[in-house]
């Protein structure tokens, strides 16, 4: 089997020399990058998803715009987390095509291959640990870059130093372009996804809370547990107030229980510094020994 990274040995680059006013610190959403990947146009075959992954993350540190200087992948291994033991609607493994679901460990060692740190999650989930890095190391370097498009990192932005990156839309989402996107802070982003819900983690929300309603009652009360009970005290601007207050007040211990699951972890255990993050490049002896092990072409 042909690898579509065949050249990398030739093309990936070393590691960047660069002072601390010029360091980024790319943190991967790995599993969604895998499974972008499984469902993607590439040719099928028996390491498609692994591939794909890799070739994105090659074309990544090649990529001069992003100027990669420190970089970490997390990912879910397997899909279940603490967070199934407090709800049984919680995403799992249920449904992953096992051709897919096969390729996890392999993901990970080929991310290895490359030269990048993993961070596999068992007990915590992938977001948890990029969560846990941004904090951590936010201080340290000029920006973090999270790669993924879930809803849920917003809760780490801060200004310009940490920001989102759609990678399939091409867009970057500081916390200003949150506010103007969502209509709340990153401190809201759990309240906001316990009311709306979040399809991709299993979280289903309150009925007829939509991004609006739900934007609008935090922009002015912050958090759940500051949202009078009294729909009179509500903006004026949210139509059928009375009917979702009452929702509210019905549902509110399920509604605090869907912030709980949004909310990520920030001090997940991560053994490695900043330093042991930085890209030094490809290890050309580990890279092709994987590469032969797997049968796929180094170049």
């Amino acid at each position: 089997m042909e690898m579509p990274f065949r050249r990398a040995k030739e093309e990936a680059p070393g590691g960047p020399a660069c002072d601390a006013a010029a360091m980024r610190l790319h943190l991967v959403d790995g599993t969604f990058e895998l499974f972008r990947a499984h469902y993607s146009k590439r040719p099928d075959g028996p390491l498609k998803a692994t591939l794909g992954l890799t070739d994105s993350l090659l074309a990544l540190l090649r990529n001069p715009l992003e100027s990669v200087s420190h970089i970490a992948i997390a990912f879910d291994n397997p899909i279940r987390s603490f967070r199934n033991d407090l709800f049984a609607g919680y995403k799992t493994d249920e449904g992953v095509p096992p051709e897919l679901r096969s390729q996890f460990d392999l993901a990970e060692e080929a991310v290895r291959a490359v030269g990048v740190t993993v961070w596999s999650m068992r007990e915590f989930e992938a977001d948890d640990a990029l969560a846990t890095g941004a904090a951590r190391f936010r201080d340290q370097v000029e920006q973090v870059r999270i790669l993924t498009p879930d809803k849920d990192l917003g809760q780490c932005l801060v200004g310009q130093r940490v920001v989102q990156v759609d990678v399939i839309r091409k867009r970057v989402l500081d916390e200003d372009g949150l506010l103007r996107r969502r209509g709340v802070r990153p401190e809201s982003v759990p309240d906001f996804l316990a009311l709306t819900g979040d399809e991709a983690d299993g979280i289903p929300g309150l009925p007829g809370f939509g991004e609006r309603t739900a934007a609008a009652l935090l922009a002015r009360f912050l958090h759940l547990q500051h949202v009078p009970l009294d729909a009179r005290r509500w903006p004026l601007e949210i139509r059928g107030a009375d009917r979702l207050a009452e929702t509210l007040r019905e549902r509110l211990d399920d509604a605090f229980l869907y912030r709980r699951l949004a909310t990520l972890v920030a001090d997940v255990p991560l053994r490695e510094s900043l330093e042991e993050l930085r890209y030094r490049g490809l290890p050309g002896g580990r890279f092709e020994e994987f590469c032969a092990r797997n049968g796929v072409g180094a170049g």
